[in-house]
């Protein structure tokens, strides 16, 4: 079912925003100081090309560890990324969303424009996994609190 939703998604709209993507990271690139902001574009451009079966999931909440991305760097940096590039993106995916939402068919794929409307706002920080890979990291992560709340008392 997940290869039959990304296929029609593909070629239904999802190519138009993956490109969307892949051109504020080219644009990011060509920067040079914007670099990890084009990393995070071709990654988010992949989700945005093919998202069923996938979940972006902050690095923190997948490895248990912070890094610059997900410290206070990463918020400025998402700032700046919103500012320059995220609303716009956020913007056409919510075009997008609504464009869906006309048809009853349409409904799963603006449920998924709006999930990568919320992450252009800020990408930084999070990477694209399986949907299982990401319950799983939530579910260890959530044992590792309950047994520290367990150990408080």
């Amino acid at each position: 079912m997940r290869t039959i939703g990304n296929l029609i998604w593909f070629l239904f709209g999802g190519i138009c925003m993956g490109l969307a993507w892949c051109f504020f990271g080219l644009l990011a690139f060509i920067s040079i100081v914007g670099i990890p902001w084009g990393r995070a574009c071709l990654v988010m451009a992949g989700f945005s090309f093919f998202p069923f079966g996938k979940e972006a999931i902050g690095r923190d909440e997948l490895t248990l560890k912070e890094d610059i991305g997900t410290s206070e760097f990463g918020v400025v940096g998402n700032v700046i990324w919103f500012v320059f590039a995220g609303f716009w993106l956020a913007l056409g995916h919510v075009i997008s969303a609504i464009c869906c939402f006309i048809t009853i068919i349409g409904i799963p794929f603006a449920i998924q424009h709006l999930k990568l409307a919320g992450i252009s706002i800020a990408p930084i920080g999070k990477t694209v996994v399986s949907k299982e890979l990401a319950a799983a990291a939530r579910q260890h992560r959530a044992d590792i609190e309950l047994q520290s709340m367990r150990a408080n008392r």
